[in-house]
């Protein structure tokens, strides 16, 4: 595994089984779940039961963050040079 992935252990569908991501997409993950209320290894339970059986978890994670930050409302250009 590379040195820039962090792994995470969850369970789901009751079977253990760990992902690696780059922190950055963990920290999407994260906002996702606050912003749904729930804690990140209920979304990501969720999320697996929409993935398609040919595309692997960690694939569709990254995929479905990009998605959920292109719906996000842009940043106002002053905040972003604060």
């Amino acid at each position: 595994m590379s040195a820039h992935l962090r792994k995470r252990s969850l369970i789901l569908s009751g079977h253990d089984t760990s992902v690696a991501l780059e922190p950055e997409f963990w920290r999407v993950l994260e906002d996702m779940a606050r912003q749904h209320q729930q804690p990140l290894p209920v979304l990501v339970a969720q999320m697996d039961t929409e993935r398609p059986p040919f595309q692997s978890l960690a694939s569709f994670l990254r995929v479905q963050t990009v998605l959920w930050l292109q719906k996000q409302p842009a940043a106002h250009p002053a905040e972003t040079l604060a």
